[in-house]
């Protein structure tokens, strides 16, 4: 019987593993139609408050209330098996992308790539304006936006992704308002509250881990996306800027496969960290291949897993907290000053080299914004511009 629970578990989420195009949004309407009103796994009460918990934590937070879905169908081993079957399909298609097309030579690969880098132009333009939407919605928030952005851009520390989201907390506590308390949380859980907070001290000893200055590679490849993993609010985009700033600035890989890799991960269903085993496949030496694709993959979902299984248990408590609330406005307010710099940089000043360039992204952001069109669509559009501007 248990058996065959999780082979259900793991069936429905692969299933939609294969075909959950369209972003963090789409893949919660996904969820809804699937397990609430398709399989009746859970009311839509229950439901509401794991998408509020996974909403509010740092993490991929589709992939988050997946997880959550998992857990609270199959226990532990369904929640794994949720992201596994979930994550699969983009994570294999993106490592064959970093194993065998990056690596080919010649002028049409070229050209591709460069239209898949152009991809991450209009779609994060498009984030950052739905973001600020929703997250900055009043002026004292948009300040702190503003603030973050400028500081971004001009700040030339390597760790100033970690400033903002201390500044983003502090202004919070003391600039704006909290939400209304929620709904009561009666989900029944596989675990107590002593396992809970085991998985929060595992949580904050991972993160911290690289003060024990380990002098192995792959060691410090795991921290740069456990670290990323567990700073990331506002959603899977915001995860470029934290990775770009620890990859590229460092010389593990060029802007340039890095850029091709967000646009790559566009194409693809599932969550867009899976970004991560491209990434992971692409490290220099030993530790790339499929055994960094499969530790980094592992490495950038892992907090965001910890902090739900630990939070899950006191989450009625913490969401009618006023200063807990207060800081994770403030927090994610801060977030989209984060992604509007790196639409400034690294995207706009590696992926624009011409006019023609420009045109491409504007029109790819129209047809996204405007139409709201599928971001596969995007994809294609900005891979035929640029192979058709190469060729003229």
């Amino acid at each position: 019987m248990k058996l065959s629970l999780q082979a259900d578990i793991f069936k429905a989420f692969f299933t939609l593993g294969l075909t959950a195009f369209g972003g963090p949004v789409a893949h919660i309407a996904y969820f809804r139609q699937a397990f609430v009103e398709n399989r009746r796994w859970l009311s839509d009460e229950d439901f509401t408050q794991l998408l509020a918990v996974s909403q509010t934590l740092p993490g991929p937070a589709s992939s988050q209330l997946g997880f959550a879905i998992g857990l609270y169908r199959g226990g532990i081993l369904g929640a794994i098996n949720a992201f596994l079957a979930f994550t699969l399909p983009s994570a294999i298609a993106l490592i064959l992308f970093a194993m065998y097309v990056v690596s080919i030579s010649s002028p049409l690969k070229d050209a591709a790539l460069h239209g898949l880098q152009l991809v991450a132009l209009p779609v994060v333009a498009d984030a950052v304006w739905k973001m600020s939407r929703q997250l900055c919605p009043d002026l004292n928030r948009r300040i702190i936006a503003g603030l973050s952005l400028l500081f971004l851009v001009l700040s030339p520390f390597s760790f100033s992704q970690f400033l903002i989201i201390g500044f983003g907390a502090i202004a919070g506590l003391y600039l704006l308002q909290p939400n209304t308390p929620g709904q009561p949380f009666s989900l029944n859980l596989p675990y107590s509250k002593k396992m809970a907070g085991l998985f929060l001290i595992l949580f904050i000893i991972l993160f911290f881990i690289p003060l024990l200055n380990i002098d192995q590679p792959l060691f410090h490849f795991i921290t740069i996306f456990y670290q990323a993993g567990a700073s990331v609010f506002g959603g899977g985009h915001v995860v470029l800027p934290l990775l770009e700033n620890k990859m590229v600035s460092t010389g593990l890989i060029s802007s340039e496969q890095f850029l091709a890799g967000y646009g790559a991960a566009q194409a693809v269903p599932g969550p867009l960290f899976t970004i991560s085993a491209y990434l992971g496949a692409l490290l220099p030496g030993e530790s790339g291949g499929v055994t960094g694709a499969v530790i980094s993959l592992c490495a950038l979902f892992l907090p965001g897993f910890l902090l739900i299984l630990a939070l899950l248990p006191f989450w009625q408590s913490l969401q009618n907290n006023v200063v807990i609330q207060k800081a994770l406005l403030g927090i994610n307010a801060a977030m989209v000053g984060l992604l509007a710099a790196a639409l400034y940089q690294p995207i706009w000043q590696h992926v624009i080299h011409s006019f023609t360039d420009i045109i491409i992204a504007i029109t790819g952001f129209i047809l996204l914004h405007v139409y709201r069109l599928s971001p596969v669509i995007i994809v294609l559009w900005c891979l035929a511009g640029s192979i058709i501007t190469s060729l003229l």
